[in-house]
């Protein structure tokens, strides 16, 4: 079977019946076959086959088994010509077209079935007498061509939705166009000139350049960038493209520059490929960042985040850098995941002293999901291809035919139907070329109307073997090799084929191929891929998905895992389809791959792919794990909703199965579920405890987990000597597992306990500690807490001046490492600061940044501290009733058991109702804040609600106030001699 782009026409008698009817039997059967004759004379007159005769009504196809570029047109032509000869009979008839999909048997068959045939029937039955409508498809090819009064939407029986149709009532006439052969650049010196005089700017400045190039399929923005690139000299140019399915390959447009800088075939053995990257990188730690996400490395030990790998990244571009300017391009970055956008931003941001140009090439669907894209960068530019000119276009077409292909008359129409689109004019060009001697004239008419159109005409006039090369390199994708298509195609000319390819311009040869000892090439245009794998059949499609992705595993082993993941998929998705199911050997062999390449995924935090992968692997075989990977994978991602329920599910599988090791990782990640989102203290620790009780004695990860949970619980609780023994064990259980990364942490968390407890050197001592454990393990994540800490340390301690640059750097680390509710702290922390330094529009920034930050993970413990912050300063700006709103919410958001925002909420509400005059409210605020406080084993939190409570007292005449003065002074003489002591 094969799938076809093709238009479908019915006609049928106007009152057949009364036609009949008293009229000889012999006489009404003449008329009824003069009918049928004059209708097939039309529909192959005009290129069209008849497909069957049913009752008076006749069924026709265009473009089966021979598409054309414009068999929409031929329909529509076909149909009025046969209203005009059937009323020479004296009959009417009435005509549905419609486009579409549709299936045939074989090549030459003449039996289709899809939605189109449908459709036709019905708006057959629709139309008047003496009229042809016409269905959306069939509209849309041939807008231009047809004059058609708009009848608006009809409904159709059998169709859920109304569908828009069209009365056609004629054709334009049209001169023949003319041919092409090769595509000089042309109408493009201004933009070649932008990017040149931009390249300049980066060697010169020695900074990082952004270029974005925006244009429409075939407009000319990988011609542009590919002339840019080579006219330079002196240059280290990397090339990379997204594919079409990025969401199984993240990267790789990086692995494809790393590997292509390093020497790195996919079949490298694993020995010699990170050999070669370690010399490339001459780094290791960067060297094992760039391996995990060019699929060099499987993993490395613990798992490192997207930014991790975007700071490598990074490191690697400057190094590469160094010597001589370097030029990067993504190709059909509209195709990129976010964490690919992330990283060529980050990039564009972060390299200096470096000079780097780096070149997107972009559809606008860029701008749908990306809208910000390049904006607010100084050193951004963006530019959209349009469509030639008119002088340019004619310039084009006289470079490609040298006029002797087309007259005049021809290439205005040529003109006319491909608008400016360079490579519309090279497609078709090249197909009148093709015509082998045959008239121009006849399929100037014809230049089809949309490129889909035009690259499957060209396809289905090839001989069988060319064609049956094109549809099985369809399935591999953008770029293939010879020794897959040798495995797909049963051909003993498969080298002669290939080269007529090539000849014909179907394909480019890829000059680097990715695996040794195989040549690669390149569909020249993405569509012309698109299409030619539209007219395989599904089975046909499935079958040789799988087949390929044998093939791949046989030849690349691992390397290209996601990519055989793809396709594996691909092929249990399609037969599922069309049968219900897969083969129970597919769907294992499927899953497999999957959860491999979701848990790679997941190493390199590209956590959306593993989403969607290990979901899938369960969807295909379930298993507990895959259950628990897929929940991970979601935890990740942050979606708490998710995250309770599906861990919940893994909780209660594992627990039934005596599955230890997923269970206490289900209730390690429950715990954290219900201290940040629920703020429920006891429902974390008893979960935590759970996973403690449940996890082996040897598994620290649960068990690490579970501890920062206990103790960020009794912090929270103000209970600083227990927060202080988890810490103590979160330490050594880390220094036991060699975890460098997690010692940071730990060391963190003890730093915590200290400076609650205003014991500030200690404090410094240990974040020192963690600062250094952070650098030696090369996670940015755990430098940031370290550094965001010691800014925390610094402002506890009045050192503003100190505390800013380290919460800065944090920031920085921050954003790249994509740690959100680290991210919302210290820009908290920053608009403390500014408050501090008496930045009062920078506090307001700074807190209502952290605020739209945090407000989307429902992060209560910091949450609340922001929006009292932000309600503070806007007390001080005088925006007296926007204070009290985010006073107000910010004692809602904090948790029932977050004591030292119980207090400090309170505290900021009691400055608002005070400056309203509500003083008794502010009273009974300030003193529930000094009460709060004095449960706990806090000393930092409780001065100002002291200070304030006797200050308003003394305001008030009341000698209560003498007490809290004397407290005050007991605290401050405590301090001091703290101090004197440490």
């Amino acid at each position: 079977m094969e799938r076809k782009l093709a238009t479908v026409l019915f006609v049928d008698l106007v009152d057949s019946t009364s036609l009949v009817a008293g009229m000889d039997p012999e006489v009404a059967r003449r008329r009824v076959t003069q009918f049928f004759e004059r209708v097939s004379h039309c529909v192959t007159t005009h290129g069209g086959i008849v497909e069957k005769f049913a009752g008076d009504a006749v069924l026709a196809a265009f473009g089966i088994p021979q598409a054309h570029e414009d068999d929409a047109e031929r329909a529509v032509r076909a149909a009025l010509a046969m209203l005009d000869s059937v009323k020479e009979l004296g009959l009417v008839a009435r005509v549905g077209v419609e486009s579409g999909e549709v299936v045939v048997d074989e090549a030459d068959s003449t039996f289709a079935t899809g939605e189109a045939v449908t459709l036709a029937a019905r708006l057959q039955q629709a139309a008047g007498p003496g009229e042809v409508m016409i269905g959306p498809h069939a509209y849309r090819l041939s807008s231009g061509r047809v004059q058609a009064e708009d009848v608006g939407p009809l409904d159709v029986k059998g169709f859920g939705e109304r569908i828009w149709v069209w009365r056609a009532t004629s054709v334009l006439d049209e001169a023949p166009p003319g041919a092409a052969l090769a595509a000089p650049l042309v109408g493009r010196e201004t933009e070649l000139e932008l990017l040149q005089n931009t390249y300049e700017r980066a060697v010169r400045d020695r900074r990082a350049h952004l270029f974005t190039i925006y244009g429409d399929p075939g407009v000319g923005k990988s011609r542009l960038a590919r002339e840019f690139v080579e006219g330079l000299e002196g240059a280290t140019v990397l090339a990379g493209r997204s594919l079409p399915y990025g969401e199984s390959v993240t990267y790789w447009p990086l692995a494809e520059m790393v590997k292509s800088a390093a020497g790195i075939t996919d079949d490298d053995p694993l020995e010699i490929a990170v050999e070669k990257l370690r010399d490339s990188c001459e780094n290791e730690a960067i060297a094992d960042l760039l391996g995990l996400a060019s699929g060099v490395l499987e993993a490395v030990q613990g798992d490192r985040s997207q930014q991790e790998i975007a700071w490598a990244a990074r490191e690697w571009v400057e190094r590469m850098a160094h010597d001589q300017p370097l030029v990067l391009a993504f190709e059909d970055i509209h195709w990129a995941e976010d964490a690919l956008l992330d990283l060529i931003e980050h990039l564009a941001e972060w390299v200096r002293d470096a000079p780097l140009l780096i070149i997107g090439l972009a559809r606008a669907e860029l701008l749908d999901v990306r809208p910000g894209w390049g904006g607010g960068r100084l050193r951004a530019t963006a530019i959209e291809l349009e469509p030639l000119g008119r002088a340019e276009s004619e310039e084009l077409v006289e470079a490609l035919t040298g006029n002797e292909l087309i007259d005049a008359e021809t290439r205005e129409a040529l003109l006319e139907k491909t608008e400016g689109n360079p490579l519309y004019l090279e497609e078709t060009v090249r197909m009148l070329a093709d015509c082998e001697g045959r008239p121009l004239t006849e399929f100037a008419a014809r230049i089809p109307d949309t490129l889909q159109a035009l690259i499957a005409a060209r396809i289905d006039r090839l001989p069988a073997d060319e064609k049956a090369v094109l549809q099985r390199a369809s399935v591999i994708g953008r770029i293939f090799w010879g020794g897959a298509i040798a495995e797909l195609a049963d051909l003993d000319e498969l080298e002669s084929v290939l080269e007529t390819l090539l000849l014909r311009e179907f394909l480019v040869p890829e000059p680097r191929s990715t695996i040794s000892g195989e040549t690669a090439y390149r569909f020249k245009h993405v569509l012309i891929r698109e299409v030619a794998y539209s007219g395989l059949s599904k089975s046909m499609r499935a079958d040789l998905h799988a087949r390929f992705a044998g093939w791949l595993h046989e030849r690349a082993g691992e390397e290209l895992l996601e990519i055989r993941a793809y396709h594996l998929d691909q092929a249990a998705a399609l037969i599922t389809e069309l049968e219900g199911g897969p083969p129970p050997e597919l769907a294992h062999e499927a899953a497999e791959a999957l959860e491999a390449a979701g848990r790679r995924s997941l190493a390199r935090e590209a956590n959306r792919s593993a989403r969607k992968q290990l979901l899938r692997a369960f969807e295909l075989e379930p298993t507990l794990e895959r259950r628990y990977q897929a929940a991970r994978a979601a935890w990740r991602l942050g979606d708490m909703p998710v995250v309770s329920k599906e861990m919940e599910t893994v909780r209660e599988e594992a627990a039934a199965e005596g599955d230890h090791w997923c269970e206490a990782r289900a209730l390690s990640a429950l715990a954290e579920v219900a201290l940040n989102r629920g703020g429920d203290v006891g429902e974390a620790e008893r979960l935590a405890h759970l996973a403690l009780d449940v996890a082996e004695a040897d598994d620290s990860e649960p068990r690490f987990d579970a501890l920062h949970v206990l103790n960020t619980g009794a912090w929270w609780r103000g209970r600083l000597t227990d927060a202080e023994r988890y810490a103590r064990e979160q330490l050594a259980l880390a220094q036991a597992s060699g975890r460098r990364d997690l010692e940071s942490r730990a060391a963190v968390d003890l730093a915590r306990a200290h400076m609650a407890r205003k014991e500030y050197e200690l404090a410094d001592t240990m974040l020192a500690t963690a600062r250094e454990l952070a650098d030696e393990s090369g996670s940015i994540v755990a430098r940031g807490f370290a550094l965001s800490s010691s800014g925390d340390l610094a402002t506890y301690r009045g050192q503003y001046a100190e505390a800013k640059p380290q919460l800065e750097e944090a920031r920085v680390l921050f954003e790249e490492s994509g740690v959100a509710s680290a991210l919302g702290r210290v820009l908290y922390r920053l608009s403390v600061v500014a408050w501090h330094q008496e930045d009062i529009d920078g506090a307001e920034r700074l807190s209502r940044e952290s605020i739209r930050t945090l407000l989307k993970l429902e992060d209560r413990g910091t949450l609340c501290e922001a929006q009292r912050q932000l309600a503070e300063t806007l007390l001080l700006q005088g925006k007296l009733d926007e204070a009290e709103r985010y006073a107000e919410a910010a004692l809602e958001t904090v948790g029932p058991q977050d004591m030292s925002s119980q207090a400090s909420t309170r505290y900021t509400l009691a400055k608002v109702r005070r400056a309203q005059g509500r003083l008794d409210e502010a009273e009974k605020l300030l003193r529930e804040a000094v009460e709060i406080i004095d449960q706990t084993e806090y000393r930092e939190f409780g001065s100002d609600s002291l200070r304030d409570l006797a200050q308003l007292l003394r305001e008030r005449g009341d000698e209560e106030a003498d007490v809290f003065e004397r407290r005050l002074a007991e605290s401050a003489d405590a301090d001091s001699r703290a101090a004197r002591i440490a």
